[in-house]
């Protein structure tokens, strides 16, 4: 049986997309190889010349534009969306869950102490503007305000200029989040322009986690790690369904981000209370050492009831849970960029046994250790 064609409209220029393209070669590799019509291209590029006429049997494509839409759905060929980019969706669609990755960023912020709110997002996209409104809520919902920068331009410095004003005129410290990690390049040198320091007055989170951008950013920018390689994975094997026969709903699946990747732009502590944010920071370095609260006590003398209720005062939660949570993310970040054992992980994040870790990370996860690391990596390997 010769194998089928199936064109990949997604740009190779950055992170994400190559993410994605990824997670379609691991769908392949497993299970069916097809002949790739794959082209170098960047974001929002229009219709190839070569789609028209083509003979192929489906495309996993990101459709950004009206015209690269109209031109899949005028082919009849099965074609699944990996952007939500534009309102539908138009074809089946999977994506990031842009509810998820804002909810990781806005406890991100909010653990560090944050109280003040701010977004920054593309007016180019669909998905954007959708996690403004989710990180605007999330920030309702605890009791604060989230600003909206709104004053774009065409022109680039002049963009620069307004968003160093805006940024000038929020309440501080402040956590601001950017749509996609390009975007918090950009607030990052506003607040270089509007002399803002980062992270003490300004903490800045992006999405997507582009790696190399991120580590450029001055200082290196923090970021939500989506699971793009499980998109493209799950991308693949419904347009093989699709392509076998089977009806396929013009629905939007939606896939859970990773983690937060912490990086300079959010190294912060913003409690008015010192004792506590000195206990914050000695529990964010030694975590994962096998430090209990009556370490934290002799490194922050006070009576332990005293510590609680200032801990829940200014973080909702006490440092107990605090250590607890700074260790799942270490354990987290083990599972989804290694392949060490699960014992290894518990020794290097401070659990004494592995059998106590898999307890707390199911109870914090709803999942195993196990799981967890077969859910985002092994379907994007």
């Amino acid at each position: 049986m010769p194998r089928r064609r199936v064109a990949l409209l997604i740009e190779t220029s950055n992170s994400y997309a190559r993410q994605l393209l990824q997670g379609v070669r691991a769908w392949m590799h497993a299970n069916e190889p097809w002949s790739v019509r794959l082209m170098e291209q960047g974001r929002g590029a229009g219709v190839p010349a070569w789609l028209r006429g083509w003979r192929g049997d489906g495309v996993i494509a990101r459709v950004e534009n009206a015209s690269i839409a109209e031109a899949l759905a005028e082919s009849g060929l099965p074609v699944i969306d990996v952007s939500a980019a534009l309102d539908g969706p138009l074809f089946p669609r999977v994506v990031t869950d842009s509810e998820a990755a804002t909810r990781m960023a806005f406890e991100h912020l909010w653990e560090r102490g944050l109280r003040h709110f701010a977004f920054c997002g593309d007016p180019q996209f669909r998905w954007a503007e959708l996690r403004g409104d989710y990180f605007s809520r999330w920030a309702r919902e605890a009791g604060c305000r989230c600003a909206v920068f709104r004053d774009f331009r065409r022109k680039p410095d002049a963009e620069l200029a307004a968003l160093a004003r805006w940024l000038r005129g929020l309440p501080r410290p402040v956590g601001v989040l950017a749509c996609y990690d390009i975007r918090g390049q950009q607030v990052l040198e506003a607040c270089r322009e509007a002399g803002l320091r980062v992270p003490d007055e300004v903490a800045v989170i992006g999405i997507h986690n582009d790696e190399l951008l991120c580590e450029l950013c001055d200082p290196p920018l923090s970021s939500v790690a989506p699971d793009a390689r499980r998109a493209g994975y799950e991308a693949a094997a419904l347009l093989a369904r699709w392509m076998n026969g089977e009806a396929v709903p013009r629905e939007q699946r939606q896939i859970e981000p990773l983690r937060v990747v912490t990086r300079q732009s959010t190294d912060v502590v913003a409690v008015d209370d010192p004792q506590v944010a000195a206990a914050l920071r000695y529990i964010r370095r030694h975590a994962t050492e096998g430090i209990g609260v009556a370490d934290v006590l002799r490194a922050v003398p006070m009576a332990r009831t005293s510590l609680e209720r200032r801990f829940r005062r200014s973080i909702g939660c006490t440092p107990r849970e605090q250590i607890e949570k700074t260790r799942l993310e270490h354990v987290k970040t083990l599972l989804g960029t290694t392949d060490l054992p699960v014992a290894r992980i518990a020794e290097l994040t401070g659990f004494t046994h592995p059998e106590y870790l898999t307890v707390v990370f199911r109870r914090a996860t709803g999942t195993t250790p196990r799981h967890f690391r077969e859910k985002h990596r092994a379907r994007g390997g």
